[in-house]
């Protein structure tokens, strides 16, 4: 299994902290948000992991994180060229998957469980990860079967959402996820999406899903990397009831 970290975007919903950084060097409570996603990948117990990022970026990665040596993984590093969406970037890790399966991971992605039982287990198909959120509308949404262990479908950004199941940032693939990604066509804002790639699994009846039970926060606005760094902070503190936590962390927290 091959680790897969996009990092590149332009950040522009946190401006002006991006504009001489990428979004994924900016700090989550006492690290900067990279760590996060790659603590995840090494928990999971992945040892190959490939940093996808933006042009003008990927030298300040490397310079932060180097080969990867200090941290028991060997680390590789991919650009960008242009903003093609998030399935687009995943296309430029094919190399590198060299015929292997793939776990990917959004950078600004935020995750407390630990999902090594869940990667170990994958054989085929993909699988996606759902966290209940009490504002499904802001993501992409699954309509699930939980009696048959089935998604139904995913929708992005739903007016009225079919259920409360966020898709999360973490992903896993089959090394069929490039051929995939070659019949996509662009979305109406011009890029190549992640959630027609989920559905292509969806009605191959190839999908499975796991249900977080620990907090998840993306980190790309200025909302939600406050909320990433609260939920960091009383994790890492040992102030993570669910008593002492502000309603808008709680919610995340469920």
């Amino acid at each position: 299994m091959k680790g897969v970290i996009l990092a590149g975007g332009t950040g522009s919903r946190l401006f002006p902290l991006t504009k001489v950084t990428n979004k994924h060097l900016l700090p989550v409570y006492d690290e900067p948000m990279i760590y996060y996603p790659l603590k995840t990948l090494v928990g999971a117990g992945i040892k190959d992991v490939l940093i996808v990022s933006g042009r003008g970026h990927v030298g300040h990665f490397l310079e932060l994180l180097g080969s990867g040596a200090d941290i028991g993984v060997r680390l590789s590093y991919e650009i960008q060229k242009e903003a093609g969406g998030i399935a687009q970037a995943l296309g430029l890790a094919e190399h590198f998957a060299d015929g292997d399966n793939v776990t990917v991971i959004l950078g600004d992605n935020i995750f407390e469980d630990n999902v090594r039982e869940d990667i170990a287990s994958f054989k085929t198909g993909a699988r996606i990860f759902l966290k209940k959120v009490y504002d499904p509308g802001r993501f992409g949404v699954a309509d699930v079967d939980e009696r048959y262990r089935r998604v139904r479908n995913i929708e992005e950004k739903p007016r009225i959402p079919k259920s409360d199941y966020a898709v999360t940032g973490l992903y896993v693939y089959d090394n069929s996820v490039f051929d995939v990604i070659r019949t996509l066509k662009p979305s109406g804002r011009g890029e190549l999406e992640i959630t027609d790639v989920n559905n292509y699994y969806i009605a191959s009846d190839s999908m499975s899903y796991t249900i977080l039970g620990g907090y998840w926060s993306d980190a790309g606005t200025f909302d939600s990397l406050m909320l990433a760094s609260q939920l960091v902070k009383r994790k890492k503190t040992g102030k993570d009831r669910i008593s002492n936590l502000p309603p808008l962390v709680a919610a995340y927290h469920k």
